[in-house]
């Protein structure tokens, strides 16, 4: 029997799960082999080029390198999001492309929550501040009580719904800037539709991202509208580090514009530097929203389902992102 090949390239852990659950499940034709390889000492192609299908997390796969391997029938993502795969490439040669959606929707929309509390009630902040010496409630900026205030939620996706009854539980009103979504709909939750950004931006205490990153999304947050925010108010980022211009957010946390920040993402996951790392009224968590001993299993689970649909089954993946794809199977 010829097997299907499957390169996981510089994915956490081992596959010991994966090769348990191809067992569990009685596949016998996909043989998964993982490479690790932070220093990039042979390129993706040179490792990924007879393979039938690759998994990975934050690799980029260009349209060079989609072009660049004969036998790819499939590209898994271990992530929600899919911005550093060229779709529309993968599409042209007939590959698929899959993610993992709602693996991780309970963990990221308590993460958020969890930071909204911990800015308003100053945790993290003061935290350092002890363990600096400095023993003194009053210190930092000044904090208000959550009830009564509004969080604006920018989109309404399963996060933002999983995190609503939480939010109002606090006594916080919630807004949503959900063109998709109608104003029944967003009623039926206890939020209210805004027409507008501006609007949200305008009104929120509380603004929160959970888009994913297209073009329209790139530097959804810059300058412009920070300026639009109260001086008084809070940005959360736990979508995508680009979706914010970080220089802008800088500045304006530099200079009072807004309160303060709560970012579990970055511009440069690359080189994992940023300037807010010097700011005492930002949280900053290294991409970490996502994870849970649940969720990390949950998504390798969903994952390898959407490798032997495809490869073992000859069947179309539960997950397909380029959802115009004519596959040949």
């Amino acid at each position: 029997m010829n097997k299907k090949r499957v390169l996981y390239y510089n994915i956490d852990d081992n596959l010991d799960y994966e090769n348990s659950l191809l067992k569990e499940w009685k596949i016998d034709n996909l043989e998964l082999v993982e490479i690790k390889d932070k220093e990039e000492k042979k390129s993706f192609v040179e490792y990924a080029y007879d393979f039938d299908g690759v998994v990975v997390e934050y690799q980029q796969i260009t349209e060079d390198i989609i072009n660049s391997l004969p036998n790819l029938k499939i590209v898994t993502l271990q992530s929600i999001g899919y911005n550093n795969v060229d779709i529309d490439a993968a599409t042209r040669k007939g590959v698929c492309v899959t993610n993992i959606p709602g693996f991780c929707t309970e963990e990221v929309a308590l993460h958020t929550v969890g930071m909204i509390i911990d800015l308003v009630r100053k945790i993290t902040f003061l935290d350092r501040s002890v363990r600096k010496g400095k023993w003194d409630p009053l210190y930092g900026y000044k904090t208000y009580r959550l009830t009564g205030k509004t969080v604006g939620l920018y989109f309404f996706g399963s996060i933002p719904k999983a995190m609503t009854p939480v939010l109002k539980a606090l006594g916080l009103n919630v807004l949503a800037y959900a063109p998709t979504k109608t104003k029944e709909y967003l009623m039926e939750y206890g939020v209210e539709k805004i027409d507008t950004f501006e609007e949200l931006l305008t009104r929120s205490d509380f603004v929160s991202l959970h888009c994913p990153l297209m073009e329209s999304t790139n530097h959804l947050i810059s300058e412009k509208e920070l300026d639009l925010m109260k001086s008084s108010a809070y940005l959360i980022n736990t979508a995508r580090g680009k979706v914010v211009d970080e220089k802008a957010l800088v500045e304006a946390l530099k200079s009072g514009k807004i309160k303060g920040a709560a970012v579990d993402v970055i511009e440069d996951e690359e080189t994992e530097q940023s300037e807010l790392f010097k700011l005492e009224n930002t949280i900053i968590t290294p991409h970490a929203a996502f994870i849970s001993e649940d969720s990390f299993y949950q998504g390798r689970n969903m994952a390898l389902k959407q490798l032997v649909l495809r490869l073992s089954k000859s069947k179309n993946p539960e997950y397909l992102v380029n959802k115009d794809l004519k596959i040949k199977l």
